[in-house]
C-alpha cells in the first residue's frame, strides 16, 4: 500500500496520505509533511515527544495535528520519523507520541520550507478499505 503521495498545487504542495485505519492515515499525514521536509530515512528516532489534539471534528483534527507538527519543527526545529497514533474518533481526540532529532544540515538534505497547513481541499474520506486524507500545506 503506498502510504502517500505529493499533487501540485499553485504555490503550495498538495498531500494525499492513505491508511488501512484512520490512525494510520494520520500517521503517514505525519510523515509525508516531514519527507517534504527533508530525507526522513536518515532521520533517527533520538528525541521523542508526545502531542496532543482535540478537533471540531475530524478534518479539523487532521488541521490541528498537522499544524502542532509543524509548531514543533519550528520551534525546535526537530525533524521526526516516526509517528504513532492514538484516536477518540467519537470525542474527536488525539494522541501521538513522535520521534525525531534536531535538524542537521550535514546530515539532513533541507528540501521544502513548510509555513503552514491550510483548509483548501482538506478531506477525509474511506474508499473501500482505505482511508484517504487530503490536504495542502503553504510552502
Amino acid at each position: 500500500m503506498e502510504r502517500f503521495r505529493f499533487f501540485d498545487h499553485t504555490a503550495d504542495v498538495g498531500v494525499e496520505a492513505y491508511g488501512s485505519t484512520l490512525p494510520q492515515a494520520f500517521e503517514n499525514a505525519g510523515a509525508a509533511l516531514f519527507e517534504l521536509i527533508t530525507d526522513t530515512s536518515k532521520v533517527r528516532p533520538a528525541l521523542n515527544r508526545e502531542i496532543e489534539v482535540e478537533g471540531e471534528d475530524l478534518a479539523n483534527l487532521l488541521y490541528r495535528w498537522i499544524e502542532s507538527l509543524v509548531v514543533i519543527h519550528d520551534s525546535e526545529r526537530l525533524v521526526l520519523s516516526e509517528f504513532h497514533v492514538d484516536l477518540d474518533e467519537a470525542n474527536l481526540r488525539l494522541k501521538a507520541l513522535v520521534a525525531g532529532e534536531k535538524f542537521n544540515p550535514s546530515v539532513h538534505e533541507p528540501r521544502m520550507v513548510v509555513k503552514a497547513m491550510t483548509y483548501h481541499l482538506l478531506n477525509i474520506e474511506k474508499e473501500g478499505q482505505l482511508y484517504k486524507l487530503t490536504f495542502v500545506v503553504d510552502i
